[in-house]
């Protein structure tokens, strides 16, 4: 194939045609609200009594008495435990599983979807209370220093390490899982491990429904979180503008962590790619199907492949794709530095993964027994369905929205790539954003529904945020080492095998909006538009029941959401593959320069 005949990307100017409705879903949902946030957190006063411009007041009483530091560090001790669990045996499983060749990787990506997809917080904070009742034996008597104020925050600090082992232990796997198979490992994995750790933090920084429910969201002796004392000032003491005032507090720590991770990721230069679907399931030794190495230029050239970036000249000049390098990026000498190791599988490394796979899931049954054994407990009104339509439609109408418009800006940036190769820094523009959820931006969405005249309506229960920016960030990396192999075919190189990402996206914020309790109990009110993690919440705080801890994991949304999920981990996303630093050989298509 000539030069000529190559495929022509579309103009870079389209790229900002499909970037401006990501930038308008961050002006009208994040932006703004954030601005009226800030606002609101200048003045005293609430529905009942006039507001007044009152400065810093607010802050001045938040950070006087200290009481905004205490949940600050309590927020943050909540995660320690987890952070060890995707720092330490999250790095160890994936690199056991990636050992263990193409089939038990995939088996075990099978496996590990299945603690995310059940995960559900009011369900898992309604199981541990059993603990409380007469007569409990084993794990879940761990609940019992809930009662004593004294306790509380320790007791609380286990239930979250033993309650969320499996999701954490998971997502940590599939999200170190590929920097093991894109060359340059070591710089890779420490880039992905600087993310997992600032978007523990963040998730710690807005941890609501465990706190709410297990210790009633503001219990003396230090049990309180920063998303419960928002809470707590704004909806339950009337006190928007202190509420305003904490979130605001919470959402400068959010933004400077979202900056770090954006810089961290762009400046190392990650980008993420599809292996071919017949290279991925190999298992030859010493053939890597995956990115070579920057250090196998060399062993191509002694070989006679000789050739800028890996490529071979072909017929008129144009490149063609070197062979895949064997072995990792990683060793003395190579880029990453670490031992070498080649692609083979031996008998060894299979049984190891085997057996981190096998200890894995015997630790997260055991932890998540509570939960399972309270799905078989009595329960008092249980949800009908009503309740699961108010809980899924919103949830996924959300995520449809929001992933989309994600999906466009992100062929703009990374697959078009309108400033060249410093495209990437466009996401700096999002990056306050990166880590918030709806919670810090909360007073002012519950501002705007009540002045909309939406308050216990069902448009009111989808999501207000137009745009996801962990969508946006992640597709971009996609799109962006997709381009670069891509050869100039935008829709075959880019689009196409980027879409499977989206989809896969759309299931995992559906999944998300529709476990989240804070949202949906701010606005609505009327029985008969509750959702299910709002049903559990109300029938154990204010009604005095015991809740169906099944109720917000349905068995039709499980089963479907396993098999979408199986069918992903199998047929696309155990070929990712990530690399931080200038792509390797087979980048047939580098970005333009600027």
């Amino acid at each position: 194939m000539t030069s000529d005949s190559l495929p022509r990307p579309p103009s870079p100017a389209l790229g900002w045609v499909l970037l401006m409705p990501a930038g308008l879903g961050m002006l009208i949902s994040l932006l703004l609200p954030t601005v009226q946030t800030i606002r609101l957190s200048l003045e005293s006063g609430g529905s009942l009594t006039p507001r007044k411009y009152v400065g810093m007041d607010n802050y001045a009483q938040l950070t006087g008495a200290g009481e905004v530091w205490t949940a600050l560090g309590f927020s943050l001790s909540l995660v320690l435990m987890p952070l060890l669990v995707a720092l330490i045996a999250g790095p160890l499983l994936a690199f056991a599983l990636d050992r263990a060749g193409s089939r038990p990787r995939r088996a075990g990506l099978v496996v590990l979807s299945l603690a995310p997809v059940v995960f559900s917080p009011t369900a898992v904070a309604v199981s541990w209370l059993y603990g409380l009742r007469p007569g409990e034996s084993g794990l879940v008597t761990l609940a019992t220093a809930l009662r004593d104020p004294a306790t509380a925050p320790s007791g609380l600090r286990l239930i979250v390490a033993a309650a969320t082992f499996g999701v954490v232990c998971a997502l940590a796997v599939m999200a170190f899982l590929p920097a093991l198979r894109g060359g340059a490992v070591t710089r890779s994995m420490i880039a992905v491990g600087v993310v997992v750790a600032l978007a523990m933090l963040a998730a710690g920084l807005q941890t609501f429904t465990l706190s709410a429910l297990l210790t009633g969201g503001a219990r003396p002796g230090g049990a309180q979180t920063l998303a419960g004392m928002q809470y707590t000032h704004a909806f339950v003491q009337g006190r928007p503008g202190m509420g305003a005032a904490v979130a605001t507090l919470t959402g400068i720590v959010l933004g400077v962590l979202g900056l770090v991770a954006a810089v961290v990721v762009v400046a190392a230069g990650v980008r993420l790619w599809v292996a071919p679907a017949d290279a991925s399931a190999s298992e030859k030794p010493n053939e890597e199907p995956y990115e070579p190495a920057e250090h196998a230029a060399a062993g191509r050239a002694a070989v006679g492949l000789g050739g800028s970036g890996g490529a071979a000249p072909g017929p008129g000049g144009a490149g063609r794709t070197a062979p895949a390098a064997r072995g990792h990026g990683f060793g003395p000498g190579a880029p990453g530095g670490g031992v070498a190791h080649g692609a083979g599988v031996s008998a060894a490394g299979r049984a190891a993964g085997i057996a981190a796979l096998v200890a894995y899931a015997a630790l997260a049954l055991v932890l998540a027994w509570p939960w399972l054994a309270a799905l078989i407990r009595p329960s008092s009104g249980p949800g009908g369905l009503a309740t699961h339509v108010n809980t899924w439609a919103p949830a996924l109408i959300g995520a449809l929205v929001s992933v989309g418009v994600a999906y466009l800006g992100a062929l703009g940036i990374g697959g078009l790539r309108p400033l060249g190769r410093h495209s990437e820094w466009l996401l700096l523009l999002f990056a306050p954003w990166l880590f918030v959820g709806v919670g810090p931006l909360g007073v002012a969405g519950w501002t705007d529904m009540r002045n909309l005249g939406l308050i216990d309506t069902f448009v009111a229960l989808v999501p207000p945020v137009l745009v996801s920016v962990p969508s946006l960030f992640l597709l971009t990396l996609l799109c962006k080492g997709l381009a670069e192999r891509s050869g100039g075919d935008f829709v075959g190189g880019v689009v196409r095998p980027s879409l499977p990402m989206a989809g896969i996206l759309v299931l995992v914020v559906t999944l998300l909006n529709g476990q989240d309790l804070l949202w949906p109990l701010l606005v609505v009110h009327d029985p008969g538009l509750t959702t299910a993690p709002v049903t559990q919440f109300l029938q154990l705080r204010q009604y005095g029941g015991w809740p169906s801890a099944g109720l917000s994991t349905p068995l039709p949304v499980v089963l479907v959401a396993l098999l979408a999920a199986g069918a992903a981990q199998v047929l696309y996303l155990h070929r990712l593959a990530l690399r931080a630093g200038a792509p390797g050989g087979g980048a047939r298509n580098p970005a333009p320069a600027a």
